[in-house]
């Protein structure tokens, strides 16, 4: 009997029939998620769980055969954080989706890992209240955001999915099953096991169920669209905004190169002048949200004050028709560049007042190395998204990790919601402070001594 075999008769003979899958019946689609770069592993076998006994009886099984297990959300990540080990157990949670409590005395939600992002959002909007960590892919499963405490555009306003993950049950490595936090909205009771977790890319234990916080849904908004011709001052002045008072719900900055080619895939006119588009190097997107109109409108005019006096070209109220297109076509702005040969993805992050210098030092990078590095991010909270255009292997890493070097000369870090992975696991230990990562190290081998969980992932 071949390992293979071993190891999907082991788990069969735990599992009631019809949750483990092997040979054809796995698709290939379980051999990787979206990242740039990284070589597709089919697993062993794939186990399709519907509660957290079947999690455990997985993991104990994995554990006495000797196999690692890799979960799995929706697949979306950009970090190759689900590609299995060879030989290795695939724990999709694609039958464990339900939505198990909304909680509206308490403002909170309990969840499986299998739901998704929208299926979560469009719940919550029966009871007014919104879950408001929205990333570019709405197919994302909540699960696979708590793996890499995912954040996106409204994360200036917000936070990120930390900041709203209140509890969770989790299989450790030795089967047992623990539950951290609940319905809590503060707690000092010994180590904060909930916030170990998240962010851990599943190396540390499998999340059965997540408490999360909810928020009112706001009903006014605004969508400023300002031009610049240098992107520098449009940088620079995001922290004038942010520091001002005025909490926007969206700040986001995106180049003349970017704008261009995601509007033109989606056909979408923003009626700017041509005078100022011909010239303009970047644009900021700013929304604001306010449950009383005036508030919104008072806020609009003061964010037209700061980015005119910051250098801005011109200030756009858009439509809301219109505002809504723009938004969703740059939440498609890395599949877009995909599609058009970009051979890299950088989500560094930079304090946002180091943007400025930190994009003429990216400038500087690409030029030298002569390479094309275009973009748009998160500008409220200093996260850069860039998509990088070089086909040769060993040029585009020096570019990358130039990039990611820069980043963390500025004092920033090499992910800021995308995570580590395998993708950029080698970047990472690299960059990282050698004394740190002997913590992450000792406290991974706590928690999981064998290297059950996710191997190859972050360390």
């Amino acid at each position: 009997m071949t390992q293979t075999n071993r190891i999907v008769e082991e788990l069969r003979r735990a599992l009631p029939d019809g949750k483990v899958l092997s040979d054809s019946e796995i698709s290939e689609d379980y051999s990787h998620d979206e990242a740039y770069a990284t070589v597709p592993q089919m697993p062993a076998a794939v186990v399709l769980p519907n509660a957290t006994d079947d999690v455990v009886a997985v993991v104990d099984t994995a554990a006495r055969i000797g196999v690692s297990v890799t979960p799995r959300g929706s697949g979306t990540g950009l970090a190759g954080g689900c590609i299995p080990a060879p030989g290795g157990v695939v724990v999709s949670f694609q039958n464990m989706r339900s939505i198990l409590e909304i909680d509206t005395a308490n403002n909170v939600a309990v969840v499986e890992p299998g739901v998704t992002l929208r299926e979560l959002d469009e719940e919550a909007a029966k009871y007014g209240l919104a879950y408001p960590i929205v990333i570019g892919e709405k197919s994302a499963s909540i699960g696979g955001m708590v793996a890499t405490n995912a954040g996106g555009m409204q994360a200036v306003k917000y936070g990120v999915t930390r900041n709203h993950v209140l509890g969770l049950e989790v299989v450790l490595s030795s089967g047992k099953v623990i539950h951290t936090g609940g319905k809590l909205f503060k707690l000092s009771s010994g180590y904060d096991l909930t916030q170990l977790f998240v962010g851990s890319e599943g190396t540390l234990g499998v999340v059965t169920e997540i408490t999360v916080r909810l928020v009112p849904r706001m009903e006014y908004r605004t969508t400023l669209l300002v031009p610049f011709t240098d992107l520098v001052d449009a940088t620079a002045a995001v922290p004038k905004i942010t520091s001002s008072g005025i909490g926007p719900l969206i700040l986001e900055y995106i180049d003349a190169l970017t704008m261009d080619a995601i509007t033109r895939d989606v056909g979408l006119e923003l009626g700017i002048d041509e005078s100022i588009k011909s010239k303009c190097s970047a644009y900021l997107v700013v929304v604001l949200e306010d449950r009383v109109e005036s508030s919104a409108e008072k806020g609009m005019e003061d964010v037209t004050a700061i980015v005119t006096a910051n250098g801005a070209e011109e200030v756009y109220v858009l439509p809301s028709p219109v505002a809504m297109r723009l938004l969703e076509a740059r939440d498609r702005a890395h599949w877009m560049a995909k599609a058009n040969g970009a051979n890299d993805i950088v989500d560094v992050v930079v304090p946002r007042a180091a943007m400025a210098d930190f994009m003429q030092s990216v400038s500087e990078i690409s030029q030298k190395m002569n390479s094309l590095v275009v973009g748009c991010g998160h500008a409220g909270d200093g996260n850069v998204h860039l998509s990088v255009f070089q086909p040769d292997p060993d040029v585009r890493h020096s570019v990358v990790l130039s990039i990611l070097r820069s980043g963390v000369q500025f004092g920033g870090g090499v992910s800021a919601e995308h995570g580590i992975g395998k993708a950029k696991r080698s970047d990472f230990i690299e960059l990282e402070d050698a004394a740190k990562l002997d913590v992450m190290r000792k406290i991974k081998s706590a928690l999981d001594p064998a290297g059950l969980f996710s191997p190859g992932n972050v360390l």
